[in-house]
């Protein structure tokens, strides 16, 4: 099997909209945080819903720091399996590469339960909508 510099090369778009993703989803969980902070002060009547969407958010605030890590260390390893191809070290750079790709594969089982989780607190959002009635 040949192994060229091009072949980790067709990681880098992946890797790096994947990033841009994971940094959308900080973002987005950073303003909920911000504005169930400020609810949680004004409005002592929800207060027992709010601590479990804390408990929620803390989760998958955890999730979204190892799945950008864990993004981060693939692209790295992808960057240094260049590097090896380049300074002809076919073996390191074909190892290093599957360690890229092990790495983007436990990012993206990272997400997929970070997804799982989001869900679980719009569900908690709708009971509670719907007890209100």
């Amino acid at each position: 099997m040949q192994f060229a510099i091009n072949t980790p090369a067709l990681l880098f778009p992946a890797i790096t909209l994947l990033m841009l993703a994971y940094t959308n989803r900080f973002l987005a969980l950073a303003t909920l945080i911000r504005n169930l902070n400020r609810q949680y002060k004004e409005d002592a009547s929800h207060q027992d819903l709010i601590r479990l969407q804390v408990k929620n958010l803390l989760r998958r605030l955890t999730l979204i720091k190892q799945m950008q890590a864990s993004g981060i260390a693939s692209f790295f390893f992808c960057v240094l399996s260049m590097l090896l191809v380049y300074f002809e070290h076919p073996v390191w750079a074909f190892s290093t590469f599957g360690v890229s790709l092990f790495l983007l594969l436990i990012s993206l089982i990272l997400s997929l339960d970070e997804i799982f989780i989001s869900t679980r607190a719009l569900e908690l959002e709708l009971k509670d909508m719907m007890d209100e009635k």
